[in-house]
């Protein structure tokens, strides 16, 4: 296949009349390679990948929605050199002797963040990214998926066809897997690309900041009260009802840990809500709720009852709260009540931070998390000025090109606030 920069296709918007304009990526380049499964054809890809040369394009597919967890069930990756493998990490699960060729070689990912936590169970851990998603949010590209990016600076398409479906299957059919590896094919030739683009805009080193920072973040702690993030939750009236999804949920995620399969296919999330809002004394009225009979939650009528029973019996003291506890600023929509001098400093904060997004082109949550704006707004430095305030960014994770930006002008926007 010849070089997708070589296109000779004038650069459009994926949607126009013109959509079939752009070739269909359909087979990779040296053919649909064998899948790695065991420590022999491994150590072949590892050799491969070290004869190599130039930045490693990975890629890992999951089974979201079908399997408890976020672990890879493939692993795709391409370097110059080298050609394509596919790794199939149920009989590969310990990728530590790729990471130690990859080494300091960049790797290119798209949407990083989704993937390096599933790759680092398999101890693949880069030391240097380029994120081809995250780059084209920082290039302001509304739109940011793999396969509108390509088409948009290649002139070519991908097939999104089996994005979503159970890659924990096995054997996996032919034709996912020629979608896993062209997934790869030319996501080398995209970071190239979008490189220059950085660069032509002055945000290439903006670019590299960012990288190092989705690398070097820890891992996310665990939600205190997961629970709380059900579906629905915001139907759920009174203290008993919100007691009642805690339990159903708390039962539904340990049957899905111990089966393996997503929890929403054990009991969806609008059945749990449900079942608090009515709160059903008998199996025969749990079974009105038409979501209780898909097949697995047929299985455990006694589960979900003795959770509701649990509920019931509750002492007042051990309900839970309306709302969870957190150690940031309450909601805004009481701030104007609350707190109008914070809402007016809020104010201010939010419109510098848009003319500044404006001007440098790119999403305001790129340029600084709202959350920051925030608590900002909520509780400034006590001694308002470029200094504290890009102090108070960088204690909040802000890297240093987003507080050259923005601290100044944040600082006047806080002090006008506070004399107006």
């Amino acid at each position: 296949m010849a070089n997708a920069l070589n296109s000779k296709t004038e650069p459009r918007e994926p949607g126009d009349d013109d959509a079939e304009a752009a070739p269909l990526l359909r087979e990779p380049r040296e053919g649909l390679p064998e899948v790695t499964s065991d420590a022999d054809a491994l150590a072949g890809v590892v050799a491969a990948v070290a004869a190599g040369s130039g930045p490693v394009a990975v890629d890992a597919e999951r089974a979201s929605g079908y399997r408890y967890g976020q672990r890879a069930y493939l692993v795709q990756l391409r370097r110059e050199g080298s050609g394509s493998a596919l790794i199939d990490p149920v009989g590969c699960p310990d990728l530590s002797a790729l990471d130690e060729v990859v080494g300091d070689s960049e790797v290119v990912l798209h949407a990083a963040h989704q993937d390096l936590p599933c790759l680092g169970e398999l101890n693949l851990r880069p030391r240097r990214l380029f994120d081809t998603e995250l780059a084209g949010r920082l290039l302001g590209y509304q739109r940011v998926g793999l396969g509108f990016m390509v088409e948009r600076m290649l002139h070519v398409r991908l097939a999104k066809e089996h994005s979503a479906v159970d890659w924990s299957q096995r054997p996996l059919p032919e034709d996912w897997l020629r979608y896993a590896a062209l997934d790869v094919e030319i996501l080398i030739e995209l970071r190239d690309a979008l490189e220059t683009e950085l660069e032509e805009a002055g945000k290439l080193e903006w670019a590299r900041e960012e990288f190092a920072s989705v690398l070097a973040a820890p891992p996310k702690e665990p939600r205190p009260d997961p629970w709380r993030r059900t579906s629905g939750i915001h139907r759920v009236r009174n203290q008993r009802s919100l007691a009642a999804v805690r339990e159903l949920w708390y039962e539904r995620d340990r049957i899905a840990q111990e089966r393996d399969i997503s929890p929403g296919r054990v009991l969806p999330d609008a059945a749990i809500v449900e079942a608090a809002a009515t709160m059903p004394k008998n199996p025969a009225e749990l079974n009105r709720i038409r979501q209780f009979g898909i097949k697995l939650a047929r299985r455990y009528p006694g589960v979900w009852m003795k959770a509701l029973d649990r509920a019931r019996e509750m002492a007042q003291a051990e309900l839970p709260r309306p709302n969870a506890q957190g150690d940031g600023p309450p909601p805004v929509n009481r701030w104007s009540d609350r707190a109008p001098e914070a809402a007016r400093r809020l104010e201010a904060a939010r419109a510098t931070v848009t003319g500044i997004a404006e001007d440098v082109v790119m999403p305001t949550e790129n340029l600084l998390l709202p959350d920051t704006v925030r608590r900002l707004a909520w509780a400034p430095p006590q001694a308002v000025d470029p200094d504290s305030v890009g102090a108070f960014l960088r204690e909040r994770g802000a890297r240093e090109w987003q507080i050259g930006l923005t601290a100044e002008s944040l600082a006047t926007a806080l002090k006008n606030a506070e004399e107006g």
